[in-house]
């Protein structure tokens, strides 16, 4: 088999995962407990073949996010080239045909037409050798210029995938598509789980990249001329690759789904014969967990007493619940969502709502991951905060000054370099430093160690937008 390269796609904002997901910190960044789905999803396709570097395609509040994860799984064994994966961002969210379009322009660079695996960075495949196995049975089919969708046997009738109808086998466990069903209720589904020629669309494929572009030309021409003069004018900074946000902009917003695999006549499907789970909602984490004799999930600091088939996740304190049966719980710093299970692909119309609010617990938690390292709030009150900042070792914040507030950072561990006003300083630990409302400052580490800050403002105003940057590390512009 040639080598492929894998194209990893990473735009999700996993809604209705709220409120562990959230729009800054979405569900394939979500710390798992030893790792995360994005990261899961890279060591997949690099343990398969690691002869090419990723493609990832993400958006710009998830850059650093993405970026972070590549260099980590970089330092693994056979993983060096993830740290050499191109980061594509998106400019806005267009769907995942635009998306795939930009990776396949990226790839086919220097006149190269490599085969692309297209994977999603919030899936669950077990085992590895399943996966495997069926992206070998798929190559021929991509080789020979097929466009490969991996179908997954379904185990229940699930409303919240799409299906596909198999056709006969034109190669060896490879088959035509006879069409695609969109996500049906419940009564369809039910019927569908007995028959075999039904499978659940996986949202993962395997082409060629000149394949995917002439199919994508010819059934959705706007599409491609769009994403090929987005790609012509794309510009870099800081190693991210952006295309051009205007003609990015008028692309349509459409799935590969419907661009081009409903309509081409290359669509070829091979099965998947392995646990799968897009993760996509609690019902899926439900599914995906180990359970104790009564059918309960426990995530966290749970206390229980005769529930039933529950899931019950518990993020920073004690989660009890009694006589629970059927239920969704999951506690977070700052919100807790309690819900049937059967209903959890509803969470997004809650999300709707609390965005229609404006509340703010939709974007972000309690604690804010930055390129330097992260910050969180702790105390808030209508004149004055109380926010931990943690800066890891080497990075530093931007030059910046605030109009409505001052701040005083005490040093709780490593060694701070503070610039304020003409001044720059080294604040060991236990000591501190008054900024002034207006004044120019940063804060660096120098050192090998996180650096740990506790920083009280006062002020008028503590919003997050009240920043005036004049230089920083991360190109970042100042916050609107």
């Amino acid at each position: 088999m040639r080598s492929f390269q894998a194209i990893i796609l990473s735009g999700g904002s996993g809604t209705r995962l709220w409120p562990l997901s959230r729009g800054h910190y979405p569900k394939q960044f979500m710390d798992m407990g030893e790792t995360t789905l994005f990261a899961q999803t890279l060591a997949r396709a690099m343990a398969l073949d690691d002869s090419l570097p990723p493609i990832v395609v993400c958006n710009e509040k998830h850059r650093f996010l993405a970026s972070a994860i590549l260099q980590e799984q970089s330092l693994l064994p056979g993983m060096k080239r993830a740290g050499q994966a191109q980061i594509l961002l998106e400019p806005v969210a267009r769907n995942t045909a635009p998306a795939i379009a930009l990776s396949a322009l990226a790839a086919s660079g220097n006149k190269k037409d490599p085969l692309l695996l297209v994977l999603s960075s919030d899936h669950c495949i077990s085992p590895q050798s399943a996966f495997e196995q069926a992206v070998r049975q798929a190559a021929p089919a991509a080789e020979d210029g097929r466009i490969v969708v991996f179908g997954v046997p379904p185990t229940r009738p699930e409303t919240g995938f799409g299906y596909i109808r198999r056709g006969k086998e034109v190669y060896p466990d490879a088959y035509n598509v006879e069409r695609f069903v969109e996500k049906p209720v419940a009564a369809d589904a039910a019927a569908m789980l007995g028959q075999e020629n039904y499978f659940w669309n996986s949202g993962m494929f395997l082409f060629r990249a000149s394949t995917f572009l002439e199919e994508l030309a010819r059934h959705a021409p706007e599409v491609h001329t769009r994403c090929v003069e987005a790609w012509e004018k794309r510009s870099r900074d800081l190693g991210f690759i952006r295309p051009d946000p205007e003609s990015f902009g008028e692309c349509p917003s459409i799935s590969i789904d419907y661009a081009v695999m409903e309509h081409t006549d290359k669509a070829c499907m091979v099965p998947l014969n392995a646990i799968w789970n897009d993760m996509g909602s609690w019902q899926a984490f439900f599914e995906s967990a180990e359970k104790d004799s009564d059918g309960n999930a426990c995530s966290g600091d749970v206390i229980q007493l005769d529930n039933r088939d529950c899931y019950l996740h518990a993020g920073h304190r004690l989660l009890a619940t009694l006589g629970l049966e059927g239920l969704c719980v999951v506690e977070t710093a700052d919100a807790v969502l309690v819900l049937p299970r059967e209903r959890s692909q509803e969470v997004k119309q809650l999300l709707e709502e609390l965005a229609r609010q404006g509340r703010q617990e939709t974007e972000t938690h309690v604690k804010v991951y930055r390129p330097w390292g992260s910050y969180e709030s702790l105390v808030q009150r209508e004149r004055f905060q109380v926010k931990r900042l943690i800066v890891d070792p080497g990075q530093e914040l931007s030059l910046q000054l605030h109009h409505h507030r001052a701040e005083h950072w005490v040093v709780v561990q490593g060694t701070a370099r503070v610039t304020v006003g003409d001044a720059v300083k080294l604040l060991k630990e236990d000591e501190s430093i008054y900024i002034p409302l207006g004044c120019k400052h940063r804060l660096e580490n120098p050192g090998r160690i996180p650096l740990e800050i506790i920083e009280t403002q006062t002020g008028t105003y503590l919003g997050e937008d009240d920043i005036q940057r004049f230089e920083d590390t991360y190109g970042r512009a100042p916050e609107k």
